[in-house]
């Protein structure tokens, strides 16, 4: 049973409110903070529980949103990799130290920012184009990680970065693999026991936020130029790194 006392709440309408103008507008590169938000309120299980309608929700408002404008070269095979993923995470769930999983994740990151910076200080990087072994590579990833803690955000936005796309077809092909892989982590959840009737009921009286903050999301891309918003999804995902890093590490020599 989920408690919803004031410090749950508290902790999950900002949590949900701003996961959902990142994933509505910003490739969801701070949505990852709103299940350990919630997690002081209500503990680790139960956050991801309650977040998961949640993120299918906000799932498909941006799939409304952005019909059609992804990219299905880039987003399929991600896809594909995530499945392979979800099923490894629902395996693991609860015997991976989320510690350690959260500074894998923030030093990837943070490395990535580092190459971003380097390619603005005049680096030549390798040609672009379609990596197979990359979309493999990040989308399990993606899928490991975001069945863990919903934390798959990093691995896809290093992997469309990478892809070069303009910033509404990245923002839509984000949507498009995060509603698949959240589609696909019902099952997983409802057999590992984690989904309930106390975590759902939480998980609708937060939907009012979760609706809203992708709509500000959605109406913030529209309005933001696309160097400037390329600039904010490095920021972003350095702002993760460090954070995903600081947690893993503070969590591990506690």
């Amino acid at each position: 049973m989920v408690e919803a006392g004031a410090a749950f709440w508290a902790a999950a309408i900002p949590a949900v409110l701003l996961a959902g103008i990142s994933k509505g507008g910003f490739g969801g590169g701070l949505g990852f903070a709103a299940t350990p938000l919630i997690a002081l309120a209500a503990g680790p299980a139960a956050a991801a529980a309650i977040m998961l309608p949640l993120l299918i929700l906000m799932d498909q408002v941006g799939i409304v949103s952005y019909w059609r404008r992804w990219s299905l070269a880039a987003a399929l095979p991600a896809i594909a990799a995530a499945a392979l993923g979800i099923g490894a995470g629902a395996l693991a769930f609860g015997s991976v130290p989320p510690d350690a999983l959260r500074l894998a994740l923030g030093l990837i990151a943070l490395t990535f920012v580092a190459f971003q910076f380097a390619q603005r200080a005049g680096w030549r990087p390798r040609a672009g184009g379609r990596r197979p072994l990359r979309a493999a590579i990040w989308g399990w990833a993606a899928g490991f990680t975001s069945t863990i803690s919903h934390a798959g955000g990093p691995p896809i936005t290093l992997y469309l970065l990478g892809e070069r796309l303009e910033k509404t077809a990245f923002q839509a092909s984000t949507i498009l693999i995060f509603w698949a892989i959240n589609l696909m982590k019902i099952g997983p959840y409802a057999a590992i026991g984690v989904l309930d009737l106390s975590t759902l009921s939480r998980s609708l009286s937060l939907a009012p936020a979760a609706f809203a903050g992708v709509l500000i999301g959605v109406w913030a891309h529209r309005h933001v130029p696309e160097r400037l918003y390329f600039g904010m999804m490095v920021v972003l995902l350095g702002v993760t790194g460090a954070k995903l890093a600081w947690d893993g590490a503070m969590g591990l020599l506690s």
